[in-house]
């Protein structure tokens, strides 16, 4: 398997899209993410990593996608997660303000593929890639997919670990085990409103009371309001940072 950076082989752009992926068909309606994969391959195609399927020339098995931006000196990574480094990545670009740090945004292993290391293999070409793009810290609002009740806080799962002091969660163990460490929440992540139509062609589920809706796969309930035709959910992640040895 080869791992590039996307303006290395810009001739795998149509297989970056191209390659099916996990996510829930909500996670795809966050405003600040869809801003961001409209502008990635322009802006930020040196922090674009695809693998390609060794057996199948121009398919991919694996993609990451990591954004650049300005941390301020001695600042706390921010409370908004995913779409607070999307938002601030963009304003470094459009400020032309030079910046200090490499986010990850997604690791994505083709479905067929997943369970094989995969995961780890792409976490290991962003720190080194972010390393050689003269970076000392990787970060990641990292979205730990094992949580299974969502009325559980993320400060309480997130740190919940095992009899080897891993933590439980799939997703954190991987980063855990390739030594980044667990630095804080980010309570709003990602941020997703819709009205209530919306909701229900993206879940399937009615959204015809007001009140929490558990939706499959998502981290906390949506928090809906049939009075006013919204409903919302605000996701939280676990910001963890790498050191990149630059």
């Amino acid at each position: 398997m080869h791992i590039a950076t996307l303006d290395q082989r810009p001739d795998l752009v149509d297989a970056l899209w191209d390659m099916p992926t996990a996510w829930p068909e909500f996670m795809r309606h966050d405003p600040i993410s869809n801003l961001y994969y409209g502008l990635a391959v322009q802006e930020w195609p040196e922090y674009i990593l695809v693998a390609e399927d060794p057996d199948e020339p121009g398919r991919l098995v694996a993609k990451g996608h990591s954004v650049p931006f300005l941390l301020p000196e001695g600042a706390e990574l921010p409370v908004d997660g995913w779409d607070g480094a999307l938002r601030r990545a963009l304003h470094a670009r459009v400020a032309g303000d030079k910046p200090n740090i490499v986010s990850a945004i997604e690791i994505a292993v083709r479905p067929d593929r997943q369970g094989t290391g995969l995961s780890a293999i792409m976490l290991a070409a962003m720190r080194d890639n972010a390393a050689r793009l003269g970076f000392s810290d990787l970060v990641a609002p990292v979205r730990p997919n094992g949580a299974k009740d969502p009325a559980e806080p993320m400060t309480s799962y997130a740190y919940r670990t095992r009899d080897d002091g891993l933590p439980v969660d799939p997703w954190l163990r991987v980063h855990v085990r390739a030594g980044g460490v667990i630095e804080k929440i980010a309570p709003r992540s990602m941020v997703i409103p819709g009205t209530c139509a919306e909701w229900r062609e993206w879940t399937g589920l009615p959204f015809d009371t007001t009140g929490p809706v558990h939706v499959p796969k998502a981290l906390t309930p949506v928090h809906n309001d049939t009075e006013h035709d919204w409903a919302v959910y605000v996701e939280p992640n676990v910001w963890i940072r790498h050191r990149t040895g630059a």
